[in-house]
């Protein structure tokens, strides 16, 4: 008896320990290094291990008994929210995926994930023969009326096989719009668009573990337009119908989707919409989360937008032998600024900053002035340097990166331009001296 004890005792935590494991094939192998596994909740992601992937691409989690089921991510490359797909652990299986950067990732084993990619696959099949009947100008309205029949008994089909399983959550909430009978296609894609949030639940833990609501945003955002509407207008009137459908959604979600989507405008250059989504929603709910570093993002961006007012800031200036205290709001007599951000100690500045002159030496003195920003940790160097640039103004900025003229100015490379009109309105924001040229030209 003591003996079978005692075995059990070296045999349980065995069984503690190991329970299952996440393994799979990254190619081309030589890309990847190491993969990250981490539990999603719906606010935040918990680290879980780390596996390193072998020569052949190979790469194991091995999962212990403290590993529940739910929604987990995978990382394989840096920046993480980039870089990683997600994977449902239903505390009952091995799973076994490869993965490829250009097809995305196929499931070997594990029965919920593999159903719900056939549910994809087998959805994007019919969404696709939609398009086609409608895209060749077909006119048998059985046909069509044919594909809506397959995708209703599809879409039932696999509800009923995810009973019971966190793959269920994703196939009804992706239920698409299916009319009854037949439609043209105008009718049909301005009933898409009206169903298009029908069956989402913003408040389902599950799909706020996942990347999917973030899916379902884009899709429309960017996916959904409107005729004789062009393209900032649209996004605009997309977005309100987003937020409308999340209205009921805890704060927290909406901070984070709305971060994601006001991000997406900020990178590709659409500053109104960005902006927007800004003073529609984000900024409030920033503030009513006390999240004091997004409501001073937000500002910043805002700020510094295209037609807005550049951030006024004092300088001083030498005359008749004085030092006179003055402001960028009371420059005057000019019928453009412009704002340089370098640093004597900046290879790529030192390189640009006398191009930038010779080039303004071919318009007359007063149509454009530079009021050159030299963030700097001391003065030694940039009181030789400033020397050779004379008909600029010239600005010390001690503290370099944590100065407050360049903090209002969000400055976080040298050199960083900003041209203004005669009103001191932001015209521009060229990135580098070519560009700047290309803007003073037009």
């Amino acid at each position: 008896m003591l003996f079978k004890l005692i075995s059990l005792l070296i045999v349980l935590p065995n069984i503690l320990l190991a329970q299952h494991t996440i393994s799979g094939m990254f190619s081309p192998p030589k890309d990847y290094k190491v993969a990250l596994l981490y539990k999603v909740t719906p606010t935040v992601s918990e680290y879980i291990a780390n596996a390193e992937v072998q020569k052949d691409g190979s790469f194991q989690f091995q999962l212990d008994s403290a590993v529940t089921s739910g929604m987990y991510r995978i990382v394989y490359a840096v920046p993480q929210e980039d870089y990683n797909f997600d994977v449902i652990y239903n505390g009952k299986e091995d799973i076994m995926l490869s993965f490829n950067t250009e097809t995305g990732v196929e499931f070997k084993s594990s029965s919920e994930n593999k159903l719900l990619k056939s549910y994809t696959k087998s959805m994007s099949a019919v969404t696709q023969s939609i398009s086609n009947y409608f895209r060749e100008n077909k006119k048998d309205t059985m046909a069509l009326n044919a594909i809506f029949k397959t995708q209703r008994e599809a879409q039932s089909n696999f509800e009923k096989l995810a009973e019971k399983t966190i793959a269920l959550q994703f196939i009804k909430a992706n239920r698409p719009y299916i009319p009854k009978k037949y439609e043209d296609v105008k009718t049909y894609v301005s009933n898409l668009k009206k169903h298009y949030f029908d069956y989402v639940d913003f408040n389902n833990k599950t799909l706020q573990s996942s990347s999917f609501l973030e899916e379902r945003m884009n899709n429309y955002v960017f996916g959904m337009s409107s005729e004789g509407v062009d393209e900032t207008t649209n996004y605009k009137n997309n977005i309100d119908v987003f937020c409308n459908a999340m209205k009921d959604a805890p704060v927290a979600i909406k901070r984070i989707l709305l971060v994601s989507l006001w991000q997406q405008m900020v990178d590709l250059d659409y500053e109104a919409v960005a902006n927007y989504i800004s003073k529609k929603q984000l900024i409030e709910i920033a503030k009513s989360l006390k999240d004091n570093e997004l409501v001073d993002a937000l500002t910043l961006y805002k700020n510094l937008s295209i037609g807005s007012k550049a951030p006024d800031f004092s300088f001083e200036i030498i005359k008749d032998d004085k030092k006179l205290t003055k402001k960028l709001s009371e420059l005057g007599n000019a019928e453009k600024y412009i704002i340089v951000f370098w640093s004597s100690g900046c290879s790529h500045c030192l390189d640009e900053i006398p191009k930038l002159q010779k080039f303004l030496k071919s318009y007359k003195k007063e149509k454009i002035k530079v009021i050159a920003v030299g963030l700097e940790d001391d003065n030694k160097v940039w009181k030789e340097k400033i020397k050779s640039y004379p008909e600029f103004i010239h600005v010390l900025g001690l503290g370099k990166w944590d100065n407050k003229i360049g903090n209002k100015y969000g400055v976080t490379a040298t050199p960083t331009y900003f041209v203004l009109d005669k009103d001191k309105h932001i015209i521009g924001k060229p990135d580098d001296i070519e560009a700047l040229k290309a803007l003073l030209i037009r």
